[in-house]
């Protein structure tokens, strides 16, 4: 399913074109909320629900980049949610050590003093990274602190959640690709709601939806972890 059938199934199924919504003044400039701006925002919401719900491996990146010496600070992307993995390189041998998550507290008690440097071992979301200007200012992005200080230069490869694009400005994702009908019904549910719809319609497409994400929660956190040689193949019992 691609965005342009996704958006004129959900005007089908709601029977409502989501005419143009005015706020405000009418004779003021950018007050009016077009209904594939509404739309796109039922598309989104659910996108945000079903990938906090599933763990695919779709809505995994990764990256690797430098951490220099001397500086137990590492800032994450941009579009970084929450860390998958995180793994230290030797620039010389190419070894990965992978880094063990710990709170801040554990690393400033184990390694108070910045200048005990080290290969890392662990690491921990510090928070908001703040740029280097003065006045300094937080960002919306978040830094980690390493522990110990690297004694030499090392690439970081970071594994971790974020949200990929949504298909408003992709037009067709794995999502949509691989899981429509949760797409669907969520936007649908979104939808419905902002409508002040029927309870019974509701409860309908609640229901699907919860039908819906089962199976894809089967697939996104059991058939994607597993294969027939490590856990067996499901057989149901002979009567």
């Amino acid at each position: 399913m691609n965005y342009t059938t996704l958006f004129e199934t959900i005007k089908g199924y709601c029977e409502n074109d989501f005419p143009n919504t005015q706020f405000g003044d009418p004779t003021a400039a950018n007050v009016t909320f077009t209904s594939k701006e509404q739309i796109d925002t039922f598309i989104q919401q659910a996108e945000q629900r079903i990938y906090n719900s599933v763990q695919f491996p779709a809505i995994r990146n990764n990256v690797t980049g430098p951490v220099t010496p001397n500086n137990k600070y590492l800032s994450s992307p941009s579009d970084f949610l929450a860390v998958y993995s995180m793994a230290v390189i030797d620039l010389v041998t190419g070894e990965y050590e992978f880094l063990l998550n710990k709170d801040v507290n554990f690393i400033r008690q184990s390694f108070p003093s910045p200048t005990a440097t080290g290969k890392p071992q662990y690491y921990a979301i510090f928070g908001p990274t703040t740029t280097n200007t003065v006045p300094a200012v937080i960002t919306n992005e978040y830094s980690f602190i390493l522990g110990p200080t690297p004694d030499a230069a090392y690439n970081i490869e970071l594994h971790y959640y974020y949200y990929p694009e949504s298909i408003v400005t992709a037009s067709t994702t794995w999502l949509a690709d691989n899981f429509d009908s949760v797409l669907l019904y969520g936007s649908l549910l979104e939808a419905y709601t902002y409508m002040k719809g029927e309870p019974d319609v509701i409860a309908g497409y609640q229901k699907r939806y919860d039908e819906a994400m089962m199976l894809a929660k089967r697939l996104g956190d059991g058939m994607e972890r597993g294969d027939a040689y490590r856990n067996g193949q499901i057989k149901i019992p002979v009567m």
